[in-house]
């Protein structure tokens, strides 16, 4: 299977410019797409037209802000955040087969420190709901805008932005632990060292035509996954965020 994510920043808008051109090119099986910013009623028309079977939206309850959509050409069972208050529309868990699938838009934490407190109490409470998942015997897939680059390799300019969250040390440290708790980082089991590999980049200073970016949308599995991947990539010719997509191949039942 082909499982892709993709902050799109807006789904109107995307949709507007014909960036899901290459859906029909790539076939994905799984698309996760977070920050799509609109209500159900508001979805575009195009987006039920890229072939998938089943097609879940967890908008949250303030518009045009933040919401995640999932895409799917296999059937799911599917809830909404079930760790924390999702008023904000940040999770969607879809279960099949021995695996729970999350597409989740994981908080920014540079507005305020009220916000990076609230990023931080998101990230504590979905890695105790995972340990939960992992007891239970089931197997984990995680993918979406982390909104944290982990080592100095995940961005550009890494000692100027040492004190920007989003790479700061208790951020970092948060993907330290979730790695310890048993989940593999996916792009960087195949490519431990490379550099210059970003899904994130500004739309101030021309960056994404420098490559001056930051790695902060993932495909985390669980260990009990890892002989089943084949292969991981980021899609950085894919246009119409600033975002790109990012995503794994994976032999699941």
């Amino acid at each position: 299977m082909k499982l892709i994510s993709w902050n799109v920043n807006g789904l109107r808008a995307v949709a507007s410019k014909n960036a899901f051109a290459w859906v029909d090119e790539i076939k994905p099986d799984f698309l996760g797409l977070q920050e799509i910013k609109v209500k159900e009623a508001d979805v575009p028309n195009e987006i039920y037209k890229l072939g998938f079977n089943e097609i879940s939206l967890n908008s949250g309850l303030r518009a045009g802000y933040s919401g995640v959509m999932s895409l799917a050409k296999f059937q799911t069972t599917t809830h909404k955040g079930r760790f924390f208050d999702d008023s904000e529309g940040r999770v969607l868990e879809h279960h099949f087969g021995d695996v729970v699938l999350f597409n989740i838009y994981f908080p920014n934490g540079q507005k305020d420190d009220e916000r990076l407190s609230y990023k931080m109490a998101f990230y504590k409470a979905f890695l105790a709901y995972c340990d939960e998942i992992l007891k239970s015997g089931k197997e984990i897939i995680i993918c979406g805008d982390v909104n944290t680059a982990h080592t100095e390799i995940d961005l550009k300019n890494p000692k100027a932005n040492a004190k920007t969250s989003g790479f700061l040390p208790i951020e970092r440290a948060w993907i330290d632990e979730l790695l310890s708790h048993g989940f593999i980082d996916t792009f960087r089991h195949f490519y431990p060292q490379k550099t210059d590999a970003y899904s994130w980049w500004s739309y101030r200073f021309n960056a994404r035509a420098k490559n001056v970016g930051w790695r902060i949308d993932y495909f985390f599995i669980s260990n009990g996954l890892k002989n089943r991947l084949k292969n991981a990539f980021i899609m950085p010719e894919i246009l119409g965020s600033d975002h790109c997509p990012v995503g794994i191949e994976i032999e699941l039942g």
